[in-house]
């Protein structure tokens, strides 16, 4: 990126990217106004409170902006923004920090203004100013973490961080208070301390960087800050180790703390005074590494030194000094340190008010958008999910001037004729017919019969006898379902709604027509070579789908399978338990049920269960070979299976699927799953891929060469998973309906009329 910022920065997206980015890194490092986040969050204990709020996560905004500096800066935009953002910061936190009473309150307003400051000069976008920038995130992070230590050693020894009730604890704590003194100072940054340097290069950097109008203005507002520093740094050690005597705190014997709680605070303090004397030796190396990564570029000659003579910056330390003193003995004789003036001044315009309308008023338009949209209308909710489906898909191609491929089409058959013919004459009875609902089921079925047909012209068999299967199944589980609810679907829609809907439907069905029609037209590649050239060397199978399915796309299945496991574990968990009455007879008299099930159903029930069940043995030994495979074998067991509940009859039916427990079903599911999955994880023993099949062809005696193959475990996971969904669902809603001894003698007299 850096080396294509002149790219970046000419780019039209570039200033909202800029501001985004900004917004981001000024928020993540308490920039004004997105500052509030961080004295609130001072409630964590001390020692998190130190790594995090001086060092670590505070910083990461501004190590952010330090590593986008060779790219985003030199455009100008970059510089305004963060400058004035960084000065704002700066001013407004150090005032307010010099009138918090909390210990903690003080130190976040105080780790707010030098990240004001780092971000400052970070903005200015020299050299030196980045050598600063760098310099000044080490100090801060070494005095700042001691004085949060000693905040907690003061909160723990006293049980109060409150500066009004805390004094004369030089008494109790002189060590305490020593390390506290020398940490203070170099945050108010006097000379012999860390905080000394890095801030009379900021000084430095304030004077050079600046021109025009700037020239003066910015080191004012600069030197103003180091003074509202020294002042608030003043008056934490005043206010905390003398001013009087200790007034009335939980406990009025504090002492000094344990070595332990100690160490740190000597260790940090040490480090503030040794890079203050020797900033080149001790600092310097790791100062250069980084604000040369930062500028992007080799850095000009500098020196980190104590001493750089008489100039413009001593003068602005000597005046921030004395006039910090000044203004802490000016408040304090007042009173005015104990007064109403915070940050409360400012009202309804900080940051925080700000933020907190603008998240109320973010809420009330989702609750406005939530009522107009979500009003219990299924209808509406599908309209809603079509209208946007539609819009989205269609957005990408209008006006794109797209219209039919150069691909010859196929010439029309008299069959193809016949079967277009069926399928629109289906779904034009579907539209008229849609609200009785036997009649829509069958007329979907129709559909998907129709489909099978398609396959069966393409060459698909095994697609065809999925499909067949799939709509013999389905189709007898949906009016299994729909026998729990009444022949015919209330009339609800006005015209104006089905005006809507159809206009849905029409753009919908137009949509995918077009689409459709705009890939066929036009010359692709197949990829079928690839699966035609490697089923039998790869897979060991002649019948490619089957071979797709459990090998190449064997990862694919199993998600499918899982998905249908998951759908039937979720018809058994929304119905398990529910019991409905179902009458005797529809409302044109039609009996519901017969008193004893047709003899031709159940005798055929008794020939077709034994045979499906042999038949489906042969489909799943055969699939990976030829036309067949778990799937479709699974879906021939169900259909025998639906066929003998279907006649057994309504009452021993229910008594038999009650007698079931669907426990029992669900275990099928996870054993089908589990022996797909454990074929996939076979794979693992001979270092191969997950779902890696192996196969081979032993000759076995007698019966002469057997093909074999890993897959047809992963094949008996599928078949177990089919069947026991369908016997899952058909427990479940076998169990759901119970007729009253009424209903039930009702059905039977109608059934023998009938």
């Amino acid at each position: 990126m850096a080396s294509r910022a002149a790219d970046i920065q000419a780019h039209p997206h570039f200033v909202p990217a800029l501001v985004l980015i900004l917004i981001g890194a000024f928020t993540k490092s308490a920039q004004f106004p997105f500052h509030f986040w961080l004295p609130d969050a001072m409630a964590a204990p001390t020692p998190v409170s130190a790594y995090l709020h001086s060092a670590t996560m505070v910083k990461a905004g501004v190590f952010l902006l330090m590593r986008l500096t060779p790219v985003l800066a030199g455009s100008g935009w970059f510089e305004l923004a963060v400058t004035a953002v960084g000065l704002v910061t700066v001013l407004f936190a150090a005032f307010i920090a010099l009138f918090k009473h909390d210990l903690k309150g003080l130190l976040a307003y105080s780790t707010v203004s030098h990240l004001g400051l780092i971000t400052f000069l970070v903005g200015l976008g020299s050299p030196l100013a980045a050598v600063a920038a760098v310099f000044h995130v080490l100090n801060h992070a070494t005095f700042k973490a001691a004085l949060f230590m000693v905040a907690g050693i003061v909160d723990h020894e006293t049980h109060s961080r409150d500066m009004r009730q805390l004094g004369g604890l030089w008494r109790f704590m002189p060590w305490t208070a020593t390390l506290s003194m020398v940490a203070a100072a170099s945050m108010a940054g006097v000379p012999l301390t860390n905080g000394f340097l890095s801030k009379e290069m900021a000084f430095t950097e304030a004077v050079n960087g600046t021109a025009g109008v700037w020239a003066w203005a910015v080191p004012i507002a600069v030197t103003l800050a180091g003074v509202f520093s020294v002042a608030y740094s003043l008056r934490l050690v005043h206010d905390t180790y003398f001013n009087g005597t200790l007034g009335d705190v939980p406990n009025p014997h504090p002492h000094e703390p344990p070595l332990g709680m100690k160490a740190p605070v000597v260790l940090l303090a040490v480090v503030c005074v040794v890079v203050g004397l020797f900033p080149s030796m001790v600092a310097g190396p790791l100062v250069h590494a980084a604000a040369t990564a930062m500028a992007g570029k080799a850095l000009p000659e500098y020196h980190l030194a104590l001493w750089h003579g008489f100039n413009l910056p001593l003068l602005m330390s000597a005046v921030a000094l004395a006039g910090g003193v000044a203004l802490y003995l000016l408040l304090a004789r007042a009173r005015r340190l104990h007064g109403i003036l915070s940050e409360d001044w400012f009202g309804p315009v900080t940051g925080r008010a700000l933020f907190e309308r603008g998240i109320d008023g973010l809420f009330a338009l989702s609750a406005r958008i939530s009522t107009r949209l979500e009003n219990g209308s299924l209808q509406r909710y599908l309209a809603w999910l079509l209208a946007s489906a539609i819009v989205v898909a269609a957005w990408p191609l209008w006006g794109s001037g797209l219209g039919t491929g150069s691909r010859p089409t196929l010439p029309v058959t008299p069959l193809a004729l016949v079967v277009w013919v069926v399928l629109l004459a289906t779904c034009v009875a579907l539209v008229v017919m849609h609200r009785q609902r036997l009649v829509s089921v069958v007329l979907v079925g129709l559909v998907g019969l129709v489909t099978s047909l398609v396959f069966v012209g393409f060459s698909a068999p095994d697609l065809a006898l999925t499909q067949l299967s799939v709509e013999v199944v389905s189709t007898a589980l949906l009016l299994m379902g729909l026998a729990l609810l009444p022949a015919q679907s209330p009339k609800e829609s006005r015209w104006p709604r089905q005006l809507r809907d159809a206009g849905l439907a029409l753009a919908g069905g137009a949509g995918v027509a077009w689409f459709a029609w705009l890939v066929l037209t036009r010359p692709q590649d197949s990829i079928a070579w690839y699966f035609l050239d490697n089923a039998v060397p790869k897979g060991g199978g002649t019948n490619v789908v089957n071979v797709i399915l459990v090998d190449f796309r064997g990862y694919d299945t199993f998600g499918e399978i899982t998905v249908l496991a998951i759908a039937a574990i979720g018809v058994y968990a929304l119905m398990e338990g529910m019991r409905t009455r179902r009458p005797g007879a529809d409302n044109a008299g039609r009996a519901w049920t017969f008193a004893r099930q047709p003899l031709l159903l159940r005798v055929a029930a008794g020939v077709v269960l034994p045979l499906a069940l042999v038949f489906t043995v042969y489909i799943f030994m055969r699939g990976h070979g030829l036309p067949g495979g778990g799937f479709i074998a699974g879906l021939i067991t169900a259909v025998a299976l639906v066929l003998q509940f279907m006649a057994l009859g309504q009452a021993q039916a229910e008594w038999w699927l009650r007698a079931q427990s669907g426990q029992r079903f669900v275990r099928w599911l996870g054993s089908g799953l589990a022996v797909a999955g454990l074929t996939g994880v076979g794979a693992f023993v001979w270092g191969r891929p997950f779902l890696t099949s192996a196969f081979g062809h032993p000759h076995v005696p007698l019966l002469g060469e057997l093909p074999l193959a890993s897959a047809a475990l992963f094949d008996l996971g599928v078949y177990l998973t089919v069947v026991g969904s369908t016997l899952l669902t058909l427990s479940v809603l076998g169990s759901v309906s119970q007729g009253t001894a009424a209903a039930s003698n009702a059905s039977n007299n109608q059934g023998a009329a009938a």
